[in-house]
């Protein structure tokens, strides 16, 4: 497997990052995540008429989904 280089950076002094990557490699990155699987992309399109309809919850942290 090739090697996938990126570049993580801090911003400024908030708690954020960016992440660099040319094209090429976010394409392979997704692929090898499943981001083109057929599954995957049926569940953006309900999470997407979820939204659309109003049934959204907003959460400040990961640890929500959880409970």
């Amino acid at each position: 497997m090739a090697s996938l280089t990126i570049t993580i950076k801090p911003y400024k002094k908030e708690k954020k990052i960016i992440i660099e990557m040319d094209l090429d490699k976010f394409e392979r990155l997704a692929a090898s995540l499943g981001f083109f699987n057929r599954e995957f992309l049926k569940s953006l399109r309900k999470a997407e008429r979820d939204y659309k309809a109003g049934r959204i919850k907003k959460i400040k942290s990961l640890k929500e989904l959880r409970s």
